[in-house]
């Protein structure tokens, strides 16, 4: 907190409040049921209460814009809720990841079985829906552990292909003229990048991850940016094309846009500012 103040930058902790720093299971299961009031010896007791802080889906629902997270091995995960063939080769066995959905934790989104259904899907309606003409037009897609390229538990190479395949559906799709997709990481995998790390609050940032964007809209093919910019990026991106406010007074979307000088890309002079992502394009 001192070394924080020193360069300032403010800790964004709210007094009186604590703050979870690692991986804790969402408040909800797949089915919609309360799992931090559940008691059955197969859940575990890391887990969060259902909470009742805004989410990007919100702004988007409020905003009659379709969204859709698309988590893989869902369908699986919604009939098997303490995932008791977790990792294994059992016929349940999906390795969907809980802790990766961040809408798995609202009150908004899981406290209604038919707006859940509306939004939270499995990848295999992803690619139906592109198929069909029925994506929306905010979609996110989470590969389930076999494919995440995780090193724990799978190999780059199959996120590799896993990401392959749906760009490919796209470009041979009705969307392929008109969409941005963005692959990225989150964490770097147990190797450390030296590139320039920003101070943004108590929580970070961290250290450099791979980002990559597909769309015909961008600058030039091979094009790089130097903008810096975190997840909270994609966020930016979202509510400055389709022209939402922040999530809240208080999260991450609030940082203006970096401002560098010559020489420093990277590092912004009116930091903590993060990128909308806007820098890879040229819209008509």
């Amino acid at each position: 907190m001192k070394y924080l103040s020193s360069i300032g930058i403010n800790s964004n902790c709210e007094p009186g409040h604590y703050y979870v720093l690692n991986n804790y299971n969402p408040g909800y299961f797949g089915n919609g049921a309360n799992a931090y009031i559940d008691q059955n010896a197969a859940n575990t007791p890391f887990t969060i209460p259902p909470s009742s802080m805004p989410s990007i889906g919100d702004d988007l629902t409020g905003h009659s814009i379709s969204w859709k997270y698309y988590g893989d091995q869902w369908n699986n995960y919604v009939n098997d809720p303490y995932q008791l063939n977790y990792g294994t080769n059992g016929p349940n066995a999906d390795e969907y990841c809980n802790i990766c959905n961040p809408f798995q934790y609202d009150i908004s989104t899981m406290s209604n079985p038919t707006y859940t259904a509306a939004h939270i899907q499995d990848s295999v309606n992803l690619y139906s829906d592109i198929a069909n003409g029925t994506l929306p037009a905010v979609s996110i897609v989470k590969p389930s552990g076999y494919v995440d390229g995780h090193p724990a538990s799978s190999k780059l190479d199959l996120f590799e292909g896993f990401s392959k395949k749906i760009v490919d559906l796209v470009l041979a799709s009705q969307y392929a003229s008109n969409t941005a997709i963005f692959i990225t990481f989150d964490e770097g995998g147990g190797y450390y990048d030296s590139g320039y790390v920003q101070p943004l609050d108590f929580f970070g940032d961290g250290t450099r991850i791979v980002f990559l964007v597909v769309s015909p809209y961008l600058k030039s093919q091979g094009y790089i940016s130097h903008q810096y910019a975190d997840h909270v990026s994609m966020l930016k991106f979202i509510e400055r094309n389709w022209s939402l406010p922040p999530v809240s007074s208080r999260s991450r979307d609030n940082f203006p846009n970096p401002v560098t000088a010559s020489g420093s890309p990277y590092v912004p002079t009116n930091s903590p500012a993060l990128g909308d992502l806007f820098d890879f394009f040229n819209f008509p």
